[in-house]
């Protein structure tokens, strides 16, 4: 417990946390180690923390309003709900007292960072953890937000090719490996993440001097192949949120048909352009079609859906379905 809560006390100190601080505290505090791990470090700190955990999202933005919550913790498809049900309650989510919040426990996109920034007023920061690990409080970004700080007096982190397994040089993209150094009870040697990321090492801005690593772009179990062909789910996510018709909600299902993939992709219209002209809602369907196939170099077919139709997540968000038998 104590190097949790010392760890997670360094992340939350990446967004400059102080005991002067409100950390309002959406991670679940069930099996999930998310919420407690937030809180230890918390406490440590001295911060005042509100424990409301995951859900009732009504409740959470009444309490952050209540309490003037100064810093979130959640998934980050979660804060944007949080954005969502604020403003279906008339309340702008900017005239919220937050000026940061870290996200974490699902990969996201440099994209969504930016939509959740221009919806609430503060400053979105990537946190990463394994409850295989420690839970949260393996990395942090800092304000300068140009990777993640490992915390690696803690955490021993390689890359290695998850085909081979072999390490692989500084800068090279594979997959995350961690050997724990003070962890007592349950010790991990070369564990493999099956996250995807690249460590690199060149001083920081902040005077940090903690090894960093990339953003997490997907896991190996994500990857989908689609005739031949590598995605990602985030590869799609950063697409979508350049495009003003459509929400940051999807969801994917793949599908064989005959000897065929088929890669399906339903897309939530905003509500200020869902419209039933059908030329406009076809215009929308092959641009979104056309971006998405730009970026991950094969074609895919575009449900749109009506707006808030899309089942909306409140912990870690789940975008896919692959129906094939493989």
């Amino acid at each position: 417990i104590d190097t949790w809560a010392e760890v997670m006390a360094r992340t939350l100190g990446c967004a400059d946390c102080t005991k002067d601080d409100i950390v309002h505290n959406a991670y679940g505090y069930g099996l999930f180690t998310g919420g407690l791990g937030v809180h230890y470090g918390a406490q440590k700190i001295g911060a005042t923390t509100i424990p409301i955990s995951g859900g009732n999202t009504k409740r959470q933005v009444m309490i952050m309003q209540d309490f003037g919550s100064t810093i979130i913790t959640c998934t980050p498809s979660y804060m944007l709900n949080i954005a969502e049900v604020a403003e279906s309650m008339n309340i702008d989510p900017k005239t919220l007292k937050l000026r940061a919040g870290l996200f974490g426990a699902e990969p996201w996109t440099d994209e969504m960072r930016k939509n959740i920034e221009s919806r609430v007023n503060l400053s979105a920061i990537d946190i990463y953890g394994l409850t295989e690990v420690i839970g949260p409080g393996v990395s942090s970004e800092c304000e300068a937000k140009n990777g993640l700080h490992i915390f690696d007096d803690h955490f021993y982190p390689e890359i290695i090719d998850p085909q081979t397994l072999e390490p692989m040089p500084e800068g090279e993209l594979g997959e995350l490996v961690f050997t724990t150094m003070t962890k007592e009870a349950f010790p991990v040697i070369r564990y493999r993440t099956r996250d995807i990321s690249r460590l690199f090492n060149e001083s920081c801005s902040c005077g940090r001097t903690h090894s960093r690593m990339e953003r997490v772009s997907g896991r190996t179990d994500d990857m989908l192949i689609i005739r031949g062909v590598n995605v990602f789910p985030t590869q799609i996510e950063s697409v979508l949120l350049t495009i003003e018709e459509a929400e940051p909600h999807y969801y994917i299902n793949v599908y064989r048909e005959g000897t065929l993939d088929v890669l399906e992709v339903q897309v939530e219209v905003n509500e200020k352009f869902f419209s039933d002209e059908i030329k406009q809602l076809e215009s929308l369907n092959k641009k979104i079609a056309h971006e998405i196939q730009s970026v991950i170099g094969i074609s895919c077919r575009i449900k749109l859906v009506e707006p808030k139709t899309i089942a909306r997540s409140e912990g870690k968000a789940k975008r896919v379905t692959d129906h094939r038998k493989l």
